[in-house]
């Protein structure tokens, strides 16, 4: 690679392709940008697609994408971690003074390459040791053991480490991690005042937005469908985040369930277009599973912190980390997690009383305007970045 990189104070390497639609970009649009903010510029490093430019220029920041489409997950992983240790080799690792991964593969050659030269941070917002055997269930244990195993060196090693929750807090206790090294900044949203209705939006319909993954619950949010099949004006709208291929086994089992006519499927829109549909819908889902991606390692959903900024409650599934955003009957609706039957009795109840749907929704919004707004998580980070580049 002979990219003519410029020296930079800040690196902030994620195993994500960046800009998309889904909510891990959002999350490294507001983290990356922070960190340049304080430091001065920065380079940015990510995935690329069939789209997207291999590099590009903004100002003081530079964006290198990974750009080889190979298939197998662990191939591009770990020729994205060799490409990111050539780009540190050839004079990036004199001019950091500081590095922020969310991955161990962009954070190996950050750690191991760090000796005192610069300050390593690693969010965790997601383990590969957890959340691959649900993507990829043939993966061997001896596999998951290595990645472990590279998790541990990185959490062992890096300077500082932040989360978005309390769960995955005491998850890495549990793995060793001393609590005064974590930092729980949750995620945020935007507060969201109205949008004009889009002209396709049914007139009342509840809302899925984010991936298809299996611990997102998606399939349970079309059995409760089915459920309610009685109630004639009820709609539900899927804003899904990948490609229409990636869904066709949801929408087999809508098909098959018999509720395909009710609903409508959009897929990779843009945050703009996406914005209208979520501040207009009657409520939001969040059906999570009970299963260790939600339960052991955590999470902080986006789709629940933009819902409620929107002024729309949620009704999601009763875990710990819905928990530390919703309160039941106050600003959203609590359920049983994978039970379609209890889901969508809540539903019903919810679509019984919109008068308290609507004081849900202002509760929820008043909750993202006291502290969970971007705003509040950026000044946290940012705080973290001064004491980095201070060398604290």
């Amino acid at each position: 690679m002979n990219l003519p990189l410029q020296s930079h104070p800040a690196l902030y390497a994620a195993f994500d392709v960046y800009p998309s639609a889904k909510g891990a970009a959002t999350h490294i649009q507001q983290a990356a940008q922070t960190l340049f903010d304080a430091a001065g510029g920065g380079l940015l490093y990510v995935l690329g697609n069939e789209r997207l430019p291999r590099f590009q220029r903004e100002g003081a920041v530079e964006i290198l994408r990974f750009g080889r489409l190979l298939d197998n997950y662990l191939h591009r992983a770990l020729a994205y971690s060799s490409e990111l240790q050539g780009v540190l080799e050839r004079g990036l690792q004199d001019s950091l003074k500081v590095a922020q991964f969310r991955d161990p593969w962009g954070g190996l050659p950050l750690v191991r390459r760090a000796a005192g030269r610069y300050r390593t941070l690693y969010e965790v917002n997601g383990l590969p040791s957890v959340e691959l055997p649900m993507a990829y269930p043939n993966v061997g244990a001896a596999t998951l053991a290595k990645i472990r195993a590279l998790e541990d060196e990185c959490l062992s090693r890096a300077d500082r480490i932040v989360v978005p929750s309390g769960v995955i807090r005491d998850n890495l206790a549990r793995r060793g991690v001393a609590p005064e090294r974590v930092s729980v900044i949750p995620n945020g949203t935007e507060l969201n005042y109205g949008h004009a209705r889009p002209e396709a939006a049914p007139k009342r319909y509840i809302l899925y937005f984010g991936a298809v993954q299996p611990w997102q619950g998606l399939d349970v949010l079309l059995r409760a469908l089915q459920r309610l099949q009685d109630i004639p004006d009820l709609h539900l709208v899927i804003c899904c985040s990948v490609k229409s291929r990636r869904a066709k086994g949801y929408q087999k089992l809508a098909e098959k369930l018999d509720v395909a006519e009710r609903t409508t499927w959009l897929h990779r829109l843009s945050r703009e277009e996406l914005a209208p549909w979520v501040s207009n819908a009657y409520i939001s889902v969040a059906p999570l599973t009970e299963c260790p991606r939600n339960i052991d390692q955590g999470c902080c959903p986006l789709k629940i912190l933009e819902s409620m900024g929107a002024g729309v409650p949620v009704i999601a599934s009763d875990l710990p980390v819905v928990r530390e955003l919703v309160e039941h009957r106050e600003n959203g609706y609590l359920v049983a997690p994978e039970r379609p039957a209890e889901l969508a009795r809540g539903l019903r109840v919810l679509l019984d009383y919109p008068d308290i749907v609507t004081q849900m929704g202002v509760a929820a919004q008043r909750k993202i305007a006291e502290g969970l707004q971007w705003s509040h998580a950026n000044a946290a980070l940012q705080h973290i970045h001064e004491e980095l580049i201070a060398g604290k």
